[in-house]
């Protein structure tokens, strides 16, 4: 086992692998809780139950993408990296896909599902270079800090802090009340704990605002920690029903559009990790990403696995260079991380103690850590800046990660052609720019 993870000549051992992968597992466990309430439409009152996905189904759907994901990553690509259902893309496939185009869960996970599937056959040949060189750098830096703000905005909304305004829209919500007192106590928190540079201060700062809000009977005290492992039936296998029972259901604008979102965030988002990871290691040579085909095999089955089990696009996470920071190494901390993923099945109990106020800091951080993109846009450059504002403004305030991305995409092509950058668009923007403008038309305008 040394031999096959090059522990030698990457200069680690047991120790440091099992080190590695357990503080990767704390800085990304908090997606154990967001992502069934995500799901679940937790936040949104008065919604039709056909609506909503099971939590305890998606829980253990996380737990199980998670584990076999990151054992994927360990044994194929041999990284240290743990994946896990994306944010930013569970809340596409909730506040988007299922909340603001009526598209039934089931269906959505079928989006999910083909996504995985074109994923498996770009990572099986070599058109992933040619998608990722014709889309501009600046946009893809865009979209992660779009979705930053966009998961920011839910996360204000959910704490109470920003409310609906008739007026205005939107405005200060009442700082005075218990939940909302809870979140901001929550949310200074996990800033301690992150400044100070704690490992998984976003999963302890959950916990402690958990521990506080029960103290302060604002949260419900659970029965137990440790319980039996809830059911997977109601989520497992359904991505496939749509195929068989609705099969005209898939063949829409409005259904593309949703699989190439579910695509484009992932491919990028798990592109970036990879490079940014895998450069901490030191595991770069001459500027290449060794393996660079079989992580994104392993990245695309797990999306697969984890749309099958019943979660949304399961992708890389960039808090496996916690782990690494740790000692980490080899795949072989991805696969310890992917054990205590499934030793994390037996904790569902903690699920009742995480409500919308004590998980809304971790998707504020979670936000702020994803806005960092921003300093690698071009600003200076108003072709560029154009539509790379326009993606990230569009998307808190339309509510559409989708739509963020469309407006990119479409405004892109014309500030390059008006400002004589005509040759530096990639005919694959150009098809693009036609398959957004179809969706503004046929999507957006009804």
């Amino acid at each position: 086992m040394k031999k096959y993870f090059q522990f030698e000549e990457l200069g680690t051992n047991y120790r440091r692998e099992i080190i590695g992968g357990l503080t990767t597992f704390l800085s990304m466990a908090y997606i154990l809780i967001v992502n069934p309430l995500t799901l679940s439409l937790n936040s949104v009152p008065d919604l039709p139950d056909a609506m909503r996905m099971n939590p305890g189904a998606v829980f253990v759907a996380t737990a199980l993408a998670a584990a076999v994901g990151s054992i994927f990553m360990g044994l194929i690509a041999r990284y240290p990296i743990a994946l896990a259902p994306g944010m930013g893309l569970n809340a596409f496939f909730a506040y988007t896909v299922v909340l603001t185009y009526g598209i039934p869960w089931q269906t959505a996970l079928t989006g999910v599902l083909f996504s995985g599937l074109v994923f498996i056959i770009l990572s099986l040949t070599g058109i992933r270079e040619t998608i990722i060189n014709a889309i501009p750098a600046e946009l893809k830096h865009a979209v992660g800090a779009g979705i930053g703000l966009f998961i920011t905005f839910i996360g204000l909304r959910n704490a109470g802090i920003i409310v609906n305004n008739d007026a205005t829209l939107v405005g200060l919500g009442d700082l005075s009340a218990g939940n909302t007192l809870l979140a901001i106590f929550g949310l200074v928190l996990t800033v301690v704990f992150m400044v100070r540079g704690v490992k998984g201060g976003i999963f302890y700062g959950m916990l402690l605002t958990a521990v506080v809000g029960m103290i302060f009977s604002l949260v419900d005290v659970p029965s137990s920690i440790v319980g039996k492992v809830p059911g997977v039936g109601s989520t497992f296998g359904v991505a496939f029903e749509p195929i068989f029972n609705d099969p005209g259901s898939l063949m829409t604008i409005q259904f593309l559009i949703v699989v190439l979102t579910f695509l484009f965030v992932d491919f990028f988002d798990t592109a970036g990790t990879l490079v940014a990871v895998a450069n901490q290691a030191g595991l770069m040579k001459d500027n290449k990403l060794p393996r660079a085909g079989k992580a994104l095999l392993a990245d695309s089955l797990a999306t697969v696995t984890g749309a099958i089990f019943g979660t949304s696009t399961t992708t890389s996470y960039i808090e496996s260079s916690a782990g690494v920071a740790a000692g980490a190494r080899t795949g072989f901390a991805a696969i310890v991380t992917g054990v205590l993923f499934l030793l994390a099945l037996f904790f569902s109990p903690v699920l009742s103690v995480m409500t919308s106020a004590v998980t809304a800091p971790a998707l504020i951080i979670v936000g702020v850590l994803m806005v960092s993109s921003l300093n690698k846009i071009e600003w200076n450059r108003f072709e560029i800046a154009v539509p790379a504002f326009l993606t990230i403004i569009t998307m808190p305030l339309t509510y559409s990660i989708a739509t963020g991305i469309a407006m990119g995409f479409v405004f892109y092509p014309i500030t390059m052609i008006l400002s004589g950058n005509i040759k530096k668009v990639h005919p694959i923007m150009y098809g693009m720019f036609v398959i957004f403008i179809l969706y503004f038309v046929f999507v957006e305008g009804h």
